[in-house]
């Protein structure tokens, strides 16, 4: 079992949810987000329920790129050997491409991307050096085909991420250090509340078990849930493009 684990955006959401079953399975944790206040009351709610569970937190804003490196670095420190990080940060605002609002498909592509390339290049500088560790980069769905409107840029940064994770997995084949690429679809959280068109969604605690099962298996990359999503990822990828825009 991965004993220590750090995970991004760890104050809300996806990472809180997936902190909190990996803490009852009796992992030690390095969570980090902007919210300093939510991390703090995650860290006592999770330290009161398992008292035998280690647990650091840290403010990080991943787009300061430097910071990313030092909070690394400085968990590292902490624990002398992080044996999981699970780059998870990301936003999913956009708007449609020439419509005037480059500024947000400019943050989005800098949270999903940029910031996720950082997380990437601080996690294998660690498990380089430890010759250890497992990489898990948070990808979507939406990385199987180009998507319309407001969500064109949030899928072509999930896209560029799952092709960033592969590139790191070629380059570790054979080596103790391993790279997972999760695809999640629909997993009910404010990313993606307010969406009307949101197919086969689950609530948070129903995806965030899923997505901690997947983990510990350590796949190449895997689609979570993975009924129905690893077939409609099949279905999306050989669609003509007028049907593929109809369901994006």
């Amino acid at each position: 079992m991965r004993k220590t684990i750090l995970i991004t955006g760890a104050s809300a959401g996806l990472g809180a949810g997936m902190a909190r079953l990996f803490a009852a399975q009796g992992c030690d944790l390095a969570l980090c987000a902007r919210r300093m206040p939510a991390l703090e009351s995650l860290k006592a709610e999770l330290t009161a329920a398992h008292p035998g569970v280690r647990v650091e937190i840290r403010s990080l804003d991943v787009c300061d790129y430097d910071a990313v490196f030092e909070v690394f670095q400085a968990f590292k420190t902490d624990f002398g050997q992080l044996d999981r990080i699970i780059v998870n940060v990301g936003i999913g605002l956009g708007a449609e491409i020439g419509t005037g609002r480059f500024a947000v498909n400019q943050r989005t592509a800098e949270t999903n991307f940029v910031a996720a390339l950082a997380q990437c290049e601080a996690a294998m500088e660690i498990f380089r050096a430890q010759n250890s560790g497992h990489l898990v980069a948070m990808s979507s769905v939406s990385a199987t085909r180009g998507f319309k409107g407001p969500a064109a840029v949030y899928a072509a940064t999930k896209a560029g991420l799952a092709t960033l994770a592969e590139g790191i997995r070629m380059d570790t084949l054979g080596t103790p250090i391993q790279v997972t690429t999760i695809l999640p679809g629909f997993i009910l959280t404010a990313i993606n509340s307010d969406l009307k068109n949101a197919p086969f969604r689950v609530d948070l605690e129903t995806g965030c078990r899923a997505l901690v099962k997947t983990i510990n298996r350590e796949p190449a990359s895997a689609y979570v849930p993975g009924w129905p999503w690893a077939l409609i990822s099949r279905v999306l990828r050989i669609l003509p493009l007028r049907l593929a825009a109809k369901m994006s």
